[in-house]
């Protein structure tokens, strides 16, 4: 069994879970470190539920390993729940109970005895914002304020490892901001957090990154490693008048790689962006695209996972027809 000393909490081999003859996580290999705030990333049926909710010892995996502060999730899921604190992306509280009701029996899932239940459950509260408020039946309250309040249950047991699984999906953005806010203070405090989310503005605050595509991991590094090494070229960023079109003009051209819309402006990679601004300009211009600015921008992550999955995409097809 793994020290609980070392550096890693997770360590997961060839995790693969397949339901009849799908395949929804394909071989997965990752190592989480203590103390990091650990980003999952992916578009949605790319894996990423499945992958947490067997790292979570919830779902068995059809073969692989992983182990979580040692222990091994198919061998001992009992023991890996009881280092773990998890909040699923479909709200897991009672909205007929109170806060205070919710806290009391997440505290008695968690095996808490009353004075903790109270000092932890004034912690929660405190934490999510909801002073006063302990009375009320949760489901009357906003969607930052369950929130808080979920991650506050999902912690009381000062969990090691916390998984959280699209926590910030369908909240409004000063929500969002407050969470992230919470995550931090939470890492800094020690804890793990390993968190799947599709908003690629969070996976910047990440100290590193899993893309997973189609089951499989198609990248794994901090969010500037990717960003300097992932993108093969320059990016190009054109401001025109019809993105859209020039979109399908510009893509398939010889001088670029990939072209995608990229808010109302487009980015194409390139090998040289003073080399093909000319030639981008006159293709839109023939084709009746007024062009405005034309300029070289660092890559986001956006410009990362547009390009790995397309790659992986052309992988796929490449292994199709041989």
């Amino acid at each position: 069994m793994t020290n609980h000393g070392e550096t890693n909490i997770i360590q997961a081999r060839d995790l693969t879970k397949r339901f009849g003859s799908f395949t929804a996580v394909d071989h997965v290999s990752l190592d989480v470190r203590r103390g990091e705030i650990f980003g999952f990333l992916g578009p949605n049926g790319a894996g990423k539920s499945t992958t947490i909710r067997m790292l979570a010892g919830i779902l068995a995996p059809t073969s692989g390993s992983a182990e979580v502060d040692g222990f091994d999730v198919g061998r001992q899921p009992d023991r890996v729940k009881e280092r773990i604190g998890y909040m699923s992306q479909k709200f897991s509280l009672y909205p007929d109970l109170t806060v205070w009701e919710n806290i009391r029996f997440y505290g008695g899932i968690y095996r808490l005895d009353a004075d903790e239940i109270r000092e932890r459950g004034e912690w929660a509260v405190e934490m999510a914002g909801l002073s006063g408020q302990e009375h009320r039946l949760t489901g009357e309250l906003s969607g930052g304020w369950k929130q808080r309040l979920a991650l506050g249950c999902a912690i009381l047991h000062r969990p090691p490892m916390l998984f959280l699984d699209e926590p910030t999906s369908g909240v409004d953005p000063v929500s969002r901001r407050r969470f992230w806010d919470l995550i931090y203070q939470l890492a800094e405090e020690g804890t793990t957090v390993f968190v799947t989310t599709h908003f690629l503005d969070e996976a910047e605050h990440c100290d590193r990154l899993v893309l997973i595509y189609r089951g499989r991991v198609i990248a794994l590094d901090s969010p500037a490693e990717l960003k300097r090494t992932a993108v093969r070229g320059e990016i190009m960023r054109i401001e025109c008048s019809e993105s859209d079109r020039a979109v399908e003009i510009l893509r398939g051209r010889p001088w670029t790689s990939q072209v995608a819309l990229f808010g109302s402006a487009v980015h194409a990679v390139v090998a040289g962006v003073d080399e093909s601004s000319a030639a981008a300009r006159a293709a839109l211009s023939e084709s009746g695209v007024e062009v405005g600015e034309i300029e070289r921008v660092d890559p986001t992550l956006e410009d990362v996972f547009v390009q790995l999955i397309e790659r992986a995409d052309q992988e796929d097809e490449r292994k199709a027809v041989a």
